[in-house]
């Protein structure tokens, strides 16, 4: 039986993964507006938001997280670093590397503009017992770890592709 449940998701199965794209939907157009309410490109805001998760890492960690090309890259965090969101830092490990680390969360305007965000985000949160948060954040995070899957084998796909 349990095969067959494998094989034919549940509509309420089917219902889930219809919210989850539905969300992931509305997350990428929410990040589009917040990228251009602050002035900036949407890949160089990803790029913030992924140094905001990851921490200080270097300019091809960079690349190999955003997909981007090292050229486009080292322009991204050109930009970046003019405005004030990251700052270059030599690798003490190795010369050659350079360490990109983020600046951003101490400016007043991406604080201004993710705080109606984070606020709404706390009442909903607020609305469940600490039971019920644990389990939504377990599953937030394992979510988080089949979307990485995923991306890592399109990506994988898409450079197979690219280099025939």
């Amino acid at each position: 039986m349990s095969s067959d449940r494998q094989d034919q998701p549940t509509e309420l199965q089917e219902n889930f993964t219809l919210r989850m794209r539905s969300l992931g939907n509305r997350t990428v157009l929410y990040q589009q507006n917040v990228a251009a309410s602050l002035g900036l490109y949407n890949n160089d805001f990803l790029s913030v938001d992924i140094l905001r998760e990851k921490g200080p890492i270097t300019a091809g960690e960079l690349s190999k997280l955003t997909g981007l090309a090292t050229g486009s890259v080292t322009s991204l965090i050109d930009r970046l670093e003019k405005n004030g969101f990251v700052r270059r830092q030599n690798d003490p490990n190795d010369r050659r590397k350079v360490i990109i680390v983020p600046l951003y969360e101490h400016k007043e305007e991406v604080s201004n503009t993710y705080m109606p965000l984070h606020a709404s985000m706390v009442k909903l949160a607020a609305s469940y017992t600490d039971e019920e948060l644990k389990l939504i954040t377990e599953f937030l995070g394992k979510a988080s770890d089949v979307l990485e899957e995923q991306i890592h084998q399109l990506s994988s796909k898409t450079s197979s592709k690219s280099s025939s």
